[in-house]
């Protein structure tokens, strides 16, 4: 089974899951953050999940959205981060709330594309987005953990029938955000080692975003047992995703490098 993810993660603490590990999520913190965010919504809290399950809508008038708030880490979990060029990213996200670093990992299964950023107190360092034929963003200088992956350490395994556009990228996309997401964060959604936790272990507040005018919502629903899943695999190219689906600031750097 594929993870689908768009999330964005606000990170003060030096070790981001062994703090996921240790706490509970912080329902008051969680809905303060949200009343900041969207003074002009009710934020109701609904039921606290595993940060597996933490998809949220964007459909009608009532916005599902999932907090995690932690000392020193807060993910927000929405539609809203589904960004193939993370750059875009909304300025209001970036200062709140204000932490040394603003991580946004998103990876869409079905289009077979990934895309990752980091700010440092609101700078954009890297910012990369790209489906397995081409870009769509690639800002910065790659981090040492990114080496292995652009150079063909590894490679994508294309069908027996499809010949790989000569443009292709030498690895899946998605892969490399789950390796962002071992190296910023300390764990992956797919293709978790032995020594990596188990996301579904941690847990995210559901809220619902409704006008303020509305009415109340029933009791929210406490923590159920956590279900702990099996390690999964991210999935191989199975079709050659369309051209032209988003277009490309700049030519990237590994690009360049392959045309001399």
């Amino acid at each position: 089974m594929a993870a689908a993810v768009s999330t964005l993660w606000y990170v003060d603490s030096p070790v981001p899951a062994a703090t996921l590990r240790e706490f509970e999520p912080d329902r008051d913190a969680a809905r303060a953050l949200l009343t900041r965010l969207f003074p002009d919504r009710r934020a109701d809290p609904l039921d606290c999940v595993p940060l597996t399950e933490a998809a949220g809508t964007l459909d009608g008038d009532e916005e599902r959205i999932c907090v995690g708030s932690y000392p020193g880490v807060t993910v927000v979990s929405s539609p809203r981060f589904a960004l193939k060029q993370p750059s875009a990213l909304p300025e209001m996200w970036l200062h709140t709330p204000a932490a040394d670093r603003t991580l946004l990992l998103v990876s869409d299964p079905p289009g077979a594309w990934g895309a990752f950023a980091m700010w440092e107190r609101g700078r954009l360092r890297r910012a990369f987005g790209a489906n397995t034929v081409e870009f769509f963003e690639d800002r910065g200088l790659p981090f040492v953990w990114e080496g292995p992956y652009w150079g063909g350490e590894h490679p994508l395994r294309w069908p027996p029938n499809v010949t790989p556009p000569p443009a292709s990228l030498p690895f899946h996309p998605r892969k490399l955000v789950e390796e962002a997401h071992a190296a910023w964060l300390g764990f992956r959604y797919v293709g978790r080692r032995d020594d990596e936790p188990d996301p579904a272990e941690f847990r995210v507040w559901r809220f619902a975003l409704r006008a303020h005018d509305a009415p109340l919502p029933a009791p929210p629903v406490e923590p159920r047992p956590v279900s702990v899943t099996e390690p999964e695999t991210v999935s191989e190219v199975t079709s050659v995703p369309e051209a032209g689906t988003a277009p490309e600031p700049r030519a990237s750097w590994w690009r360049r490098l392959v045309r001399r």
